[in-house]
């Protein structure tokens, strides 16, 4: 109660509301990240939304600045009203609850516009001069480099191979395994460093008056573009098929300087997704498992299907590709009831 009653108060000052004006706040889903968000609304139809964090997760101290900092280079982000970091209060504007994955049952013309409108943004934010960076007032959690991609895929390994398919690699398989990925990370590691969302997902696409808006962004580092193409356009949360995939990869790459030829871009991606994929996998396990959140483990199958594509496409993840046969093998859709579940922070 005393939580409550000191967000009200925070919202009400902040937005400079009268003691006499009638006001609710309302508890919304969770995000995940040690986070709590709360939609504050105000004679009767005006609204904002509030967030409380911990600071047990450091990059939730880093959402206010980074969000100013895109809203001012021209990415769309809910402007933030005012934050308290002493107390960890976020007030921001209210998108509404449409999203990228709210739609996924559409039409393909129309979430095409949409993501393709989104696609626009995320190469914006991928074109950012790396020199440019404020790094003196904003800041940003670790870059990928070779130490977090191999914390990626133990994560994998330990939380999805191990725990949820029981499954032990034999010595020889696991050390060609991991000579296979250590190579995929030193080919990312040299893709040029842009700005990289992390977790560029559907959930995380809001839609308000028919245009895109980034959130969840506070994991936001420096990294391959290609690692946020895999996030978006190999996403377990929607079903997108194999020609609406390539159609989107083809409108980014239509606007990416010719670094690459199609071949090589094509490749780069694949094996981008199947890095996203491992740690997906990898969280899904730890979340649904250890952490008991069983929502998490209905997009394991998709997921599994994904990274089956994706090593299959790359062509040179042989080893990853022969596992994910072994992880069909003892997981399928029957074992977890699929169903319409919202989830954050994965």
């Amino acid at each position: 109660m005393e939580l409550r009653e000191s967000l009200i108060s925070f919202a009400r000052e902040s937005l400079g509301l009268p003691h006499d004006v009638p006001y609710e706040l309302l508890d919304l889903e969770g995000r995940g990240s040690d986070r709590a968000y709360y939609r504050f609304r105000w004679n009767s139809g005006d609204s904002a939304i509030l967030v409380h964090y911990q600071t047990s997760r450091i990059e939730n101290t880093y959402y206010a600045d980074i969000a100013r900092f895109l809203q001012a280079n021209g990415i769309p982000v809910p402007p933030i009203y005012r934050h308290d970091p002493a107390r960890c209060f976020i007030l921001m504007k209210d998108l509404g609850d449409t999203d990228l994955w709210s739609l996924r049952n559409q039409s393909w013309d129309l979430r095409r516009r949409l993501y393709e409108k989104t696609l626009q943004i995320v190469h914006r934010l991928h074109s950012h001069p790396e020199t440019l960076f404020p790094s003196g007032e904003v800041r940003l959690m670790e870059a990928f480099g070779p130490s977090l991609y191999r914390w990626e895929r133990e994560y994998f390994r330990e939380n999805f191979i191990r725990t949820l398919c029981s499954i032990e690699l034999e010595p020889q398989f696991s050390r060609r395994l991991e000579a296979e990925l250590e190579g995929l990370a030193a080919r990312l590691v040299m893709d040029r460093r842009c700005l990289v969302h992390r977790d560029l997902q559907s959930q995380n696409v809001m839609i308000y008056q028919d245009e895109p808006f980034l959130i969840d962004f506070q994991g936001m580092r420096f990294g391959s573009r290609f690692y946020d193409l895999g996030s978006l356009l190999c996403d377990p949360y929607v079903n997108l098929s194999q020609e609406e995939r390539g159609q989107l990869l083809i409108f980014y790459y239509g606007r990416s300087e010719p670094d690459r030829d199609w071949s090589e871009f094509q490749n780069a991606f694949w094996e981008a997704s199947a890095q996203r994929l491992m740690q997906a996998l990898g969280a899904y396990g730890f979340l649904g498992i250890s952490r008991g959140l069983k929502n998490y483990l209905t997009h394991v199958p998709a997921a599994i299907r994904n990274l089956q594509a994706a090593a299959g496409n790359a062509g040179s993840l042989p080893m990853l590709l022969e596992l994910t046969g072994m992880c069909e093998s003892v997981i399928s859709d029957s074992q977890f009831e699929i169903r319409d579940s919202r989830l954050h922070g994965a």
